[in-house]
């Protein structure tokens, strides 16, 4: 007899979201979190639209916006400046809006602890989650039946047990380690201080710059690393990252001058947080050991740099929840839960090389090249061309699935998290949305499970793939869309879409094998 269907060691924001996208399909969790308290730093906070589609999809949308500090008229694009924060040279940078149409909703910006309270909110409106809070897991083990996880809570050893378990409790993970599941280290940097502070001299400094929430300092001595300047309000609360000597402390440092020097002017300012950290690229070698999975930093950690991190832990949570409940229902094939490996896996990889690893690199050449003190011309016409290039952090971040092998996309795809939005269907890729025939919304449209898009209403094909999904035991809706307008949008005549919304098959009635097509994306 189990205590539940899954357990989930962590309750930051991937473990709860877990938590709730299993909820919200009737699987029971039981989530043990160490702390009892929120931590009040404030990290995770530049949050994607696809992450605001999660936030949709579990019904928090609305109360995640009143919990944010920051208003979106304010605007939460960022800016890139050289030598100093006050600097003649700097460019736009991080404008997540420029991607807005390709999603069904907006992107936020609020601190990790007020997402957590919203989300602990949610989780405690849903029966099928137990919320243990001060629970220290000690040993996870596991066998051909479930799942056993020993924690200690309120002075006492607790066992509890389940048909399976994922670690959501971070880059230090018990469950990775006890889970025989070994995690690698992709690249080592320098020591790094955060600073929590208060000013409203430096917001009012910055007023120059309207509507800008983040702010990343290029200077030569970073050696490509970043000064990263953040709001938490708009009441003069900010945090900052940056690289500091290896043997700086709280009390041999003087992180006042820091700032003044970062900023090229001095502010008041006080000091709420002093913390440190070592800048670290890791990554866990599988996600999956037979019954324990991993999610979020237990299974790839790396800086703070452009809000990854929360976004692609939150993914883990969207793409693992659908799968855990298809094996818990018994309609998953027997590949379904590998290919949880097999399309995250890719996906932080990418984000490491093509994103993070990418923009040190990027910033470490610039500056070893260009200088406004040696040569100013040359310096100038390279600034120009940064500025005016295309936003690449944000218009080619897109994670996707196009070589998962329980997707039907073309031979010798590869998945990642680097390509171009486009409305055009593509497998293994987000679904965009676009405007219904007549009125409503297409996200409100489509099933809990997989949904069919039929856009030329094609009876045959519906036919074949509600019979298939009969025969399959998956959850399955008919979404009957004749539409030349859709057509050509999409660029086919019928879209598979999974319960993630990302596109398993594209065709058309042309095409047969409809169970077969199923089959394959349920991993079958």
């Amino acid at each position: 007899m189990t205590d539940s269907q899954v357990i989930i060691n962590g309750g930051g924001p991937v473990g709860l979201g877990l938590a709730i996208d299993l909820a919200l399909k009737g699987v029971e969790s039981i989530v043990l979190e160490r702390t009892t308290e929120l931590h009040r730093i404030p990290k995770g906070q530049n949050l994607t639209q696809r992450t605001g589609e999660h936030f949709r999809a579990w019904g928090i949308a609305d109360q995640v916006r009143a919990a944010t500090p920051i208003p979106p008229e304010f605007g939460n694009a960022g800016l890139v400046t050289y030598g100093r924060l006050l600097s003649e040279f700097h460019y736009d940078w991080f404008q997540r809006s420029r991607v807005r149409p390709y999603y069904f909703a907006d992107n936020e910006r609020l601190p990790q602890y007020n997402l957590e309270s919203v989300l602990r909110d949610r989780v405690a409106d849903l029966p099928q989650v137990t919320f243990v809070q001060g629970a220290e897991v000690t040993d996870v083990t596991q066998g051909d039946a479930g799942v056993c996880v020993s924690y200690e809570a309120d002075g006492a050893n607790h066992v509890v047990e389940a048909a399976y378990a994922v670690g959501c409790d971070g880059a230090r993970s018990v469950t990775r380690d006890a889970g025989g599941i070994r995690n690698e280290t992709d690249h080592e940097g320098p020591r790094m201080a955060l600073l929590v502070f208060r000013s409203l001299e430096l917001h009012d400094l910055l007023e120059r710059y309207p509507g800008k929430s983040i702010f990343n300092v290029m200077h030569p001595s970073m050696d490509g690393y970043w000064q990263f300047l953040g709001r938490v309000d708009l009441n003069g609360g900010w945090f900052f990252h940056a690289p500091v000597p290896d043997g700086a402390t709280r009390e041999n440092f003087d992180f006042h001058a820091f700032l003044h020097k970062m900023a090229g002017v001095e502010f008041a300012l006080e000091f709420e947080h002093i913390g440190f950290w070592d800048l670290r690229i890791s990554h866990a070698r599988t996600y999956r050991n037979e019954r324990v999975f991993l999610a979020g930093d237990a299974c790839h950690s790396h800086p703070p740099y452009g809000g990854y991190g929360v976004n692609t832990g939150l993914e883990d949570a969207r793409n693992l929840g659908w799968k855990l409940d298809a094996a818990l229902k018994g309609w998953a094939g027997a590949e379904l839960l590998d290919s949880y490996t097999a399309e995250r896996h890719p996906v932080f990889r990418s984000v490491s090389r093509d994103f993070i690893s990418r923009m040190i690199e990027d910033f470490r050449g610039f500056t070893r090249e260009f200088s406004p003190e040696k040569d100013k011309a040359s310096f100038d016409k390279a600034w120009a061309a940064r500025a005016n290039a295309d936003d690449a952090d944000v218009t080619e971040f897109l994670p996707h699935y196009a070589g998962s092998p329980i997707v039907l996309g073309e031979p010798g795809e590869q998945s990642g998290a680097k390509g171009r939005h486009g409305f055009k269907a593509r497998p293994g890729h987000h679904l965009a949305p676009q405007a219904l025939p007549g009125s409503g919304d297409l996200w409100d449209a489509l099933g809990p499970g997989f949904t069919l898009m039929d856009l030329c209403g094609d009876k045959a094909l519906s036919t074949g793939f509600a019979g298939a999904a009969d025969t399959l035991g998956v959850p399955f809706e008919v979404l009957t869309l004749q539409s030349g307008a859709l057509r050509e949008a999409y660029g086919c005549s019928a879209i598979l879409v999974r319960p993630d919304q990302f596109i398993a098959w594209v065709g058309s009635s042309a095409e047969s094998g409809t169970k077969s097509i199923l089959a394959r994306a349920i991993g079958q």
